[in-house]
């Protein structure tokens, strides 16, 4: 794995704009980034290929433990929460999709799991289209560990019969969100599936068995939402969840892979797993450790506790609910970047990965989306 500085497209915003990919750049900052590739062999693909696909099972083993045992006490959840999400999981609910952000360098050290995206991961539209665009006009003969969008499209037929309507709803006026949000109603569109866009501010409910319903008082039988599930039960409307008929995208028991209490419940059940990091609800870690609210977003409220004292960390609204510790996994420092691997999954398949990096070794919301690469020999 490597770090290849490269010259960018002369005109890269339009070749971006014409893929729907309007928020590359965020409040005058550069979000995509072309100025530099990542480049890996296929045997490192294939490793990372390997962790996420194992990440996923783990994942999934540890779910089915906790609905068994309706053990639910790591997330702070409401009795109704919990309810939901043991019917979600009882029913078999499926998932579409999710992102393992791993620290990996590259070398024979196995990629470790810094946390799951599990219920509401952006960067895809710039991991599925853009980075496979830039790969035509830029290394054209290599390859890239993408087939997101194709298995975008095969989940979709899996999960639902042709013809079914879908509710696309995300926050309006967020740029990265409706993005998301408008590229998987694509998926679906191409799916065979029928698809409404709305502001999740406009989703009401109706008292007289329709449940949420839209703008136009139509029922919302199947719902993508690119929001929270732990957001969406402090909304006014909470306590419609547990009784509306509505199919959800991603269903209610990915709560449980979302919140960072997963970390140290996989720990846990799988000590000494070689993706994972130690990990405790108690700070009894030793230092350095890196501490993380239960709930959180984007990297923020993330404090890295040195071994000499000192702290770095993000600002943010997050830890009311609590906090976990984890052991460090730097991120390996290439040319000045910290780059952090986001392995994508589809239903319980690895279906490619998007490299975002930053000049401070937490990633946040305003890090760089940076295209990759492999070739087929033993060295990238």
């Amino acid at each position: 794995m490597r770090r290849q500085a490269r010259v960018e497209r002369p005109d890269w915003r339009r070749h971006c704009e014409e893929l729907g990919f309007d928020f590359h750049t965020i409040d005058g900052a550069r979000y995509w980034d072309e100025s530099a590739a990542y480049a890996f062999s296929l045997a490192q693909i294939e490793i990372v290929e390997a962790a996420a696909e194992t990440l996923n099972q783990l994942c999934l083993e540890l779910v089915d433990d906790l609905v068994s045992r309706q053990d639910f006490s790591a997330f702070r959840l409401s009795a109704a929460a919990a309810d939901l999400i043991t019917h979600s999981w009882c029913r078999g609910d499926r998932s579409l999709y999710g992102r393992f952000d791993l620290s990996w360098d590259g070398s024979a050290r196995p990629p470790k799991l810094l946390e799951f995206n599990a219920d509401t991961p952006t960067g895809l539209l710039e991991a599925s289209v853009v980075q496979w665009f830039w790969l035509q006009d830029c290394r054209c003969g290599e390859d890239q560990f993408n087939s997101l969008h194709e298995q975008l499209i095969a989940r979709w037929q899996q999960c639902l019969i042709p013809g079914t309507q879908v509710h696309f709803a995300a926050l309006a006026g967020h740029p990265e969100d409706s993005g998301t949000t408008r590229y998987l109603m694509d998926t679906a569109l191409q799916a065979g599936l029928r698809a409404v866009l709305i502001d999740i501010e406009s989703i009401g409910h109706a008292d007289d068995g329709r449940g949420f319903v839209d703008l136009n008082g139509q029922a919302i039988t199947h719902l993508f939402k690119l929001y929270p599930w732990e957001w969406l039960w402090q909304d006014d409307f909470a306590e419609y969840l547990a009784d509306a008929q509505t199919v959800y995208f991603e269903p209610p028991w990915k709560l449980l892979l979302s919140s960072k209490a997963l970390l140290p419940l996989l720990w846990q059940r799988y000590p000494d797993h070689p993706n994972l990091l130690a990990a405790s609800f108690a700070d009894d870690l030793g230092r350095p450790a890196v501490r993380k609210p239960i709930y959180s977003r984007e990297g923020a409220n993330v404090c890295l506790l040195s071994a000499q004292g000192d702290a770095i960390e993000t600002a943010g609204p997050y830890g009311e609910e609590g906090w976990i510790y984890q052991a460090p996994a730097p991120l390996p420092c290439l040319d000045g970047h910290y780059p952090v691997i986001g392995a994508w999954i589809v239903g319980e398949q690895a279906a490619g990965i998007g490299i975002r990096e930053d000049r401070s070794p937490i990633t946040q919301n305003s890090s760089r989306f940076v295209p990759h690469y492999f070739n087929h020999s033993d060295s990238p």
